[in-house]
């Protein structure tokens, strides 16, 4: 798309979504492996990710929760942030808590080139899976 003078606008609000089973491996590369894609790419103006959550789905260890990107449809991966989910036995009289990734608000949003994607993953197991969640817009 040709430059514009003009200011860039949100044209399209943006969610995503992805269930994480399988850990993680080769994370010290940029190919690592069991990564799934959270939504569809930025739109061909790009794009904002306001927020990016996850939840268990059931009794999980602590777990390093990883956020990638990718600029060439998962061929190579870049790590921009982690978190660290929290131990968690599930119950029926418990609220499942939702770790959110903090680098990553409204006032600090993450930013992505045309067609730049996201991709999560966990560094352990949990074969219920790891639900996670991004907000945002294209532009």
């Amino acid at each position: 798309m040709a430059n514009t003078p003009l200011p860039a606008y949100v044209q399209t609000q943006k969610t995503g979504s992805a269930v994480v089973t399988a850990a993680a491996a080769n994370i010290a590369t940029n190919t690592p492996t069991n990564l799934m894609p959270l939504g569809d790419a930025a739109g061909v103006n790009g794009g904002l990710v306001t927020k990016v959550t996850a939840m268990p789905r059931a009794t999980v260890t602590a777990s390093s929760l990883l956020l990638y990107t990718s600029k060439d449809n998962g061929a190579t991966y870049n790590l921009v942030d982690s978190e660290l989910m929290a131990a968690y036995t599930l119950a029926a009289t418990t609220a499942i808590p939702e770790t959110t990734f903090g680098n990553i608000s409204p006032s600090t949003p993450l930013r992505l080139e045309a067609g730049e994607q996201l991709y999560v993953g966990s560094q352990v197991l949990l074969a219920a899976g790891i639900v996670f969640r991004s907000e945002g817009a294209n532009f």
